[in-house]
């Protein structure tokens, strides 16, 4: 847990607003070679909020990882 703070905390401890959106799937090394998650981490300037969430956005509409991202059974 510790590296999973170690790249969010700096942005909070700073007051930067930050936002992860899914950009892709990693393949464990582990025997089953599950497909994992990938988030792209985007940060602002302070109270730019705004226009992070227009950027995470943006980039949600113009990509398909979204969909991609459903676990079996979910879809609609």
């Amino acid at each position: 847990m510790y590296i999973a703070d170690a790249y969010t905390v700096p942005s909070a401890l700073a007051g930067l607003p930050g936002i992860s959106v899914p950009c892709g799937f990693a393949t464990s090394q582990d025997a089953e070679k599950e497909k994992l998650p990938v988030g792209l981490q985007l940060l602002a300037a302070r109270l730019d909020e705004e226009k992070l969430l227009k950027i995470a956005h943006v980039f949600e509409q113009n990509t398909d990882w979204k969909d991609q991202m459903t676990p079996e059974g979910l879809e609609d």
